[in-house]
Formats: structure tokens, sequence, C-alpha cells
């Protein structure tokens, strides 16, 4: 039996949120059908080229958090 696998499935691959399992259905497919292998390279090399960015909030932002959290605790 051949299962319809999805772009999902494979962006679930890409990213290594599949199972074992899951993952080494999706390579033995991918084994027999180059369609889906040409999308499954595709995908890794764009994730590949994304920037790696990581956001950190501004000391501002965590001066104001703070603050604010300070003025509106309540008194134990």
């Amino acid at each position: 039996m051949t299962q319809n696998y999805t772009l999902n499935d494979l962006v679930r691959l890409v990213y290594h949120e599949t199972s074992r399992t899951q993952a080494r259905e999706l390579h033995e497919e991918m084994s027999h059908d180059f369609e889906l292998a040409e999308e499954f390279e595709m995908l890794k090399n764009t994730a590949r080229e994304l920037p790696k960015v990581t956001f950190a909030p501004s000391k501002k932002c965590i001066d104001l958090i703070l603050d604010y959290s300070r003025r509106t605790a309540l008194a134990i």
C-alpha cells in the first residue's frame, strides 16, 4: 500500500519532527518517487538558506516589564 505524502510531511521531516518510523517510510518512498525526493531536497536547501535569527528584547523593554511587575505586585 502506497501512502500519499503531503508537503507538510516533508517539512516535518526537514525539521526532524517525524518519528523514526515516519522518517524511514518517507525516505523509502523517496527512493521510488523522484518528484517527492526532488521536493524534499528543495525544502532542505531552502531551510538551510533561511537566516538563523534570534530575538532578544532590548534592555529598555526588560526594564519596563520589571518596573510594571514591581508596581503591580501584590503585597504579601
